[in-house]
Protein backbone atom coordinates (compact mmCIF):
# COMPACT_ATOMS: atom_id res chain seq x y z
CA UNK A 1 0.00 0.00 0.00
CA UNK A 2 1.49 3.11 -1.21
CA UNK A 3 2.03 6.44 1.52
CA UNK A 4 -0.72 8.39 -0.73
CA UNK A 5 -3.40 5.71 -0.25
CA UNK A 6 -2.33 5.09 3.52
CA UNK A 7 -2.67 9.19 4.03
CA UNK A 8 -6.09 9.10 1.91
CA UNK A 9 -7.37 5.94 4.38
CA UNK A 10 -6.65 8.13 7.47
CA UNK A 11 -8.48 11.54 6.27
CA UNK A 12 -11.76 9.68 5.09
CA UNK A 13 -11.71 7.83 8.43
CA UNK A 14 -10.79 11.60 10.46
CA UNK A 15 -13.73 12.91 7.90
CA UNK A 16 -15.98 10.38 8.61
CA UNK A 17 -15.76 11.06 12.57
CA UNK A 18 -15.94 14.90 12.35
CA UNK A 19 -18.63 14.44 10.04
CA UNK A 20 -21.15 12.16 12.43
CA UNK A 21 -20.27 14.86 15.24
CA UNK A 22 -22.87 15.76 16.88
CA UNK A 23 -24.22 19.51 16.00
CA UNK A 24 -26.81 20.10 18.74
CA UNK A 25 -27.50 18.71 22.61
CA UNK A 26 -30.44 16.89 20.78
CA UNK A 27 -28.10 14.91 18.54
CA UNK A 28 -25.76 14.78 21.76
CA UNK A 29 -28.47 13.11 23.33
CA UNK A 30 -29.82 10.72 20.81
CA UNK A 31 -26.23 9.42 20.57
CA UNK A 32 -26.49 8.84 24.08
CA UNK A 33 -29.54 7.27 24.37
CA UNK A 34 -28.18 4.90 21.05
CA UNK A 35 -25.57 3.82 23.38
CA UNK A 36 -27.53 3.06 26.11
CA UNK A 37 -29.76 0.62 23.52
CA UNK A 38 -26.31 -0.68 22.76
CA UNK A 39 -25.70 -1.78 26.49
CA UNK A 40 -22.45 1.17 26.13
CA UNK A 41 -23.57 2.97 29.33
CA UNK A 42 -26.68 1.65 31.75
CA UNK A 43 -29.77 3.72 32.12
CA UNK A 44 -28.52 5.15 34.97
CA UNK A 45 -25.46 6.86 33.43
CA UNK A 46 -27.57 8.19 30.41
CA UNK A 47 -29.80 10.11 33.10
CA UNK A 48 -27.27 11.46 35.26
CA UNK A 49 -25.23 12.79 31.90
CA UNK A 50 -29.04 14.41 30.79
CA UNK A 51 -29.20 16.16 34.08
CA UNK A 52 -25.85 17.09 33.47
CA UNK A 53 -26.87 18.87 30.17
CA UNK A 54 -30.18 20.22 31.30
CA UNK A 55 -28.57 21.88 34.77
CA UNK A 56 -26.47 24.13 32.15
CA UNK A 57 -30.05 25.42 30.35
CA UNK A 58 -32.02 25.61 33.69
CA UNK A 59 -32.48 28.92 35.83
CA UNK A 60 -32.95 29.04 39.40
CA UNK A 61 -36.81 29.99 38.98
CA UNK A 62 -37.28 27.07 37.77
CA UNK A 63 -36.32 24.78 40.64
CA UNK A 64 -36.34 26.81 43.66
CA UNK A 65 -38.78 25.85 46.74
CA UNK A 66 -41.17 28.77 46.22
CA UNK A 67 -42.21 31.29 49.31
CA UNK A 68 -45.42 29.94 50.34
CA UNK A 69 -43.54 27.05 50.63
CA UNK A 70 -40.43 28.47 53.13
CA UNK A 71 -40.51 28.63 56.61
CA UNK A 72 -39.67 31.69 57.64
CA UNK A 73 -38.53 33.13 61.27
CA UNK A 74 -40.01 36.25 62.27
CA UNK A 75 -37.76 38.04 64.64
CA UNK A 76 -40.43 39.84 66.55
CA UNK A 77 -41.12 36.93 67.93
CA UNK A 78 -40.41 35.27 71.31
CA UNK A 79 -37.32 33.40 71.20
CA UNK A 80 -39.77 30.38 72.64
CA UNK A 81 -41.95 30.35 70.01
CA UNK A 82 -38.70 30.93 67.86
CA UNK A 83 -37.53 27.83 68.98
CA UNK A 84 -41.17 26.20 69.36
CA UNK A 85 -41.81 27.02 64.76
CA UNK A 86 -38.26 24.72 63.86
CA UNK A 87 -38.91 21.95 66.27
CA UNK A 88 -42.00 21.54 64.26
CA UNK A 89 -41.19 21.84 60.63
CA UNK A 90 -37.68 20.05 60.86
CA UNK A 91 -35.60 21.62 58.27
CA UNK A 92 -31.69 22.48 58.54
CA UNK A 93 -31.87 26.62 57.38
CA UNK A 94 -34.65 29.07 57.95
CA UNK A 95 -34.67 32.96 56.61
CA UNK A 96 -35.02 35.21 59.13
CA UNK A 97 -37.13 38.34 58.30
CA UNK A 98 -38.47 41.35 60.47
CA UNK A 99 -41.10 42.96 58.41
CA UNK A 100 -40.84 42.60 54.73
CA UNK A 101 -36.44 42.34 55.45
CA UNK A 102 -34.42 39.29 55.32
CA UNK A 103 -31.98 40.38 58.17
CA UNK A 104 -29.87 36.73 57.79
CA UNK A 105 -29.89 33.10 58.18
CA UNK A 106 -30.10 30.53 61.08
CA UNK A 107 -28.75 26.77 60.78
CA UNK A 108 -30.67 24.44 63.00
CA UNK A 109 -27.03 23.01 63.67
CA UNK A 110 -25.83 26.75 65.11
CA UNK A 111 -28.95 26.83 67.17
CA UNK A 112 -28.84 23.02 68.51
CA UNK A 113 -25.07 23.70 69.47
CA UNK A 114 -25.74 26.92 71.36
CA UNK A 115 -28.77 25.16 73.64
CA UNK A 116 -26.23 22.16 74.23
CA UNK A 117 -23.90 24.54 75.74
CA UNK A 118 -26.15 26.99 77.47
CA UNK A 119 -25.65 29.80 75.25
CA UNK A 120 -28.90 30.25 73.91
CA UNK A 121 -30.55 32.40 76.33
CA UNK A 122 -31.86 35.37 75.00
CA UNK A 123 -33.21 36.63 71.78
CA UNK A 124 -29.57 38.42 71.82
CA UNK A 125 -28.05 35.12 71.93
CA UNK A 126 -29.96 34.07 68.83
CA UNK A 127 -29.04 36.94 66.95
CA UNK A 128 -25.49 36.28 67.49
CA UNK A 129 -25.56 33.05 65.26
CA UNK A 130 -27.40 34.48 62.72
CA UNK A 131 -25.59 33.65 58.90
CA UNK A 132 -25.13 36.22 56.34
CA UNK A 133 -28.07 35.94 53.88
CA UNK A 134 -26.93 35.14 50.17
CA UNK A 135 -28.98 36.58 47.52
CA UNK A 136 -29.44 35.47 43.98
CA UNK A 137 -31.56 36.58 41.14
CA UNK A 138 -34.41 34.00 39.80
CA UNK A 139 -32.45 34.43 36.11
CA UNK A 140 -28.84 32.74 37.14
CA UNK A 141 -28.06 29.66 35.56
CA UNK A 142 -27.88 26.23 37.62
CA UNK A 143 -24.53 25.68 36.54
CA UNK A 144 -23.16 28.98 37.47
CA UNK A 145 -24.85 28.43 41.06
CA UNK A 146 -23.29 25.00 41.23
CA UNK A 147 -19.80 26.18 40.87
CA UNK A 148 -20.32 29.23 43.63
CA UNK A 149 -21.65 26.59 45.85
CA UNK A 150 -18.74 24.54 45.30
CA UNK A 151 -16.50 27.64 45.67
CA UNK A 152 -18.18 28.64 49.26
CA UNK A 153 -19.05 26.88 52.33
CA UNK A 154 -22.76 28.38 52.21
CA UNK A 155 -24.77 25.91 50.21
CA UNK A 156 -28.16 27.62 50.60
CA UNK A 157 -29.50 30.78 48.54
CA UNK A 158 -32.31 32.80 48.54
CA UNK A 159 -33.68 34.14 45.93
CA UNK A 160 -35.04 37.54 44.79
CA UNK A 161 -37.27 38.60 41.97
CA UNK A 162 -36.72 41.78 39.69
CA UNK A 163 -38.80 43.85 42.33
CA UNK A 164 -35.68 42.41 45.03
CA UNK A 165 -38.10 40.71 46.78
CA UNK A 166 -38.22 37.32 48.09
CA UNK A 167 -39.63 34.75 45.98
CA UNK A 168 -37.89 31.30 46.97
CA UNK A 169 -35.20 29.53 48.33
CA UNK A 170 -32.50 26.92 46.65
CA UNK A 171 -30.28 24.88 48.12
CA UNK A 172 -27.07 22.51 46.64
CA UNK A 173 -29.17 19.88 46.84
CA UNK A 174 -31.80 21.48 44.83
CA UNK A 175 -29.48 21.71 41.97
CA UNK A 176 -27.56 18.07 42.50
CA UNK A 177 -31.25 16.29 42.36
CA UNK A 178 -31.56 17.67 38.86
CA UNK A 179 -28.81 15.34 37.64
CA UNK A 180 -28.39 12.96 39.98
CA UNK A 181 -32.56 12.58 40.70
CA UNK A 182 -34.39 12.99 44.08
CA UNK A 183 -32.16 12.90 47.21
CA UNK A 184 -34.57 11.64 50.25
CA UNK A 185 -33.24 12.32 53.58
CA UNK A 186 -34.91 12.14 57.26
CA UNK A 187 -36.72 15.54 56.66
CA UNK A 188 -38.17 14.64 53.40
CA UNK A 189 -42.24 14.76 53.74
CA UNK A 190 -43.46 11.40 53.51
CA UNK A 191 -46.08 10.83 50.40
CA UNK A 192 -48.88 9.95 52.80
CA UNK A 193 -48.42 13.45 54.76
CA UNK A 194 -51.05 15.31 51.69
CA UNK A 195 -51.56 18.73 54.29
CA UNK A 196 -48.97 20.34 56.08
CA UNK A 197 -49.34 23.20 57.87
CA UNK A 198 -46.70 26.32 56.69
CA UNK A 199 -46.16 29.61 58.05
CA UNK A 200 -49.05 32.36 58.75
CA UNK A 201 -52.00 30.26 58.78
CA UNK A 202 -51.77 28.99 55.43
CA UNK A 203 -51.59 24.82 54.34
CA UNK A 204 -49.17 22.59 51.72
CA UNK A 205 -51.80 20.45 50.08
CA UNK A 206 -50.93 17.51 47.22
CA UNK A 207 -53.52 17.74 44.65
CA UNK A 208 -54.10 13.79 45.24
CA UNK A 209 -55.56 14.75 48.67
CA UNK A 210 -59.24 13.00 48.58
CA UNK A 211 -61.78 15.42 48.73
CA UNK A 212 -63.10 13.57 51.76
CA UNK A 213 -59.84 14.41 53.05
CA UNK A 214 -59.70 17.50 52.76
CA UNK A 215 -63.08 18.70 53.80
CA UNK A 216 -62.86 16.59 56.90
CA UNK A 217 -59.40 18.49 57.85
CA UNK A 218 -60.80 22.52 56.79
CA UNK A 219 -64.29 21.69 57.87
CA UNK A 220 -65.81 22.53 54.59
CA UNK A 221 -68.47 20.96 52.11
CA UNK A 222 -67.28 20.63 48.51
CA UNK A 223 -68.95 18.35 46.73
CA UNK A 224 -68.30 16.78 43.28
CA UNK A 225 -69.43 13.71 41.11
CA UNK A 226 -66.61 14.05 38.66
CA UNK A 227 -63.68 13.45 40.63
CA UNK A 228 -62.60 11.86 44.12
CA UNK A 229 -59.45 14.40 44.52
CA UNK A 230 -58.94 18.18 45.23
CA UNK A 231 -56.28 18.61 42.48
CA UNK A 232 -59.09 16.87 40.31
CA UNK A 233 -61.69 18.88 41.80
CA UNK A 234 -60.19 22.32 40.73
CA UNK A 235 -59.29 21.48 37.34
CA UNK A 236 -63.24 21.17 36.98
CA UNK A 237 -63.52 24.88 38.83
CA UNK A 238 -60.82 26.32 36.63
CA UNK A 239 -61.94 24.38 33.63
CA UNK A 240 -57.92 23.98 32.53
CA UNK A 241 -55.15 22.09 33.59
CA UNK A 242 -54.20 24.56 36.68
CA UNK A 243 -50.91 26.43 35.99
CA UNK A 244 -48.17 27.38 38.50
CA UNK A 245 -49.07 30.95 40.46
CA UNK A 246 -53.05 30.30 39.31
CA UNK A 247 -55.41 30.99 42.11
CA UNK A 248 -58.66 30.18 42.54
CA UNK A 249 -61.24 31.14 45.58
CA UNK A 250 -64.08 29.28 47.18
CA UNK A 251 -65.97 27.91 49.69
CA UNK A 252 -63.57 30.81 52.47
CA UNK A 253 -60.63 29.12 50.94
CA UNK A 254 -58.37 30.71 48.86
CA UNK A 255 -56.20 27.97 46.44
CA UNK A 256 -52.62 28.69 44.95
CA UNK A 257 -50.60 26.35 42.31
CA UNK A 258 -47.34 25.91 44.04
CA UNK A 259 -46.22 23.11 41.25
CA UNK A 260 -48.08 21.52 38.22
CA UNK A 261 -46.92 19.78 34.53
CA UNK A 262 -48.48 20.62 31.74
CA UNK A 263 -50.81 17.23 32.24
CA UNK A 264 -51.83 18.06 35.72
CA UNK A 265 -50.98 19.77 39.24
CA UNK A 266 -49.51 18.24 41.91
CA UNK A 267 -49.10 21.03 44.91
CA UNK A 268 -51.14 23.81 45.89
CA UNK A 269 -51.11 26.40 48.73
CA UNK A 270 -54.31 26.80 50.76
CA UNK A 271 -55.14 29.06 53.47
CA UNK A 272 -58.72 31.33 54.10
CA UNK A 273 -59.57 33.86 52.04
CA UNK A 274 -58.66 37.24 53.87
CA UNK A 275 -61.93 39.09 55.12
CA UNK A 276 -61.84 42.74 53.69
CA UNK A 277 -61.75 45.55 56.28
CA UNK A 278 -63.97 48.82 55.14
CA UNK A 279 -62.61 51.72 56.86
CA UNK A 280 -64.92 53.98 57.78
CA UNK A 281 -64.32 58.09 58.26
CA UNK A 282 -65.31 60.22 60.47
CA UNK A 283 -66.91 62.12 57.77
CA UNK A 284 -68.86 59.55 56.88
CA UNK A 285 -70.39 58.40 59.67
CA UNK A 286 -71.64 61.92 60.25
CA UNK A 287 -73.01 61.71 57.19
CA UNK A 288 -75.11 58.76 57.77
CA UNK A 289 -76.15 59.91 61.14
CA UNK A 290 -77.40 62.82 59.90
CA UNK A 291 -79.52 60.56 56.90
CA UNK A 292 -80.92 58.98 59.54
CA UNK A 293 -82.18 61.95 61.79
Amino acid sequence: MSDSSSGSSWLERLGKVFSDEPESREEIVAVLKEAQSQDVIDADALLMIEGVLGVSEARVRDVMVPRPQIEIIDATEPLESILETMLESSHSRYPVMIDKEIIGVLLAKDVLRAVVKGELKTKEDLQNIYREANFIPESKRLNVLLREFKSSRNHLALVVDEYAELAGLITIEDVLEQIVGDIEDEHDVEEDECIQKRAAGAYSVQALTTIEEFNQFFDVQIETENTETIGGFLGVELGHVPVVGETLETHGLCFRVLKATDRRAELFEVKPVEEQVIEVTDEQILDMQEQKI
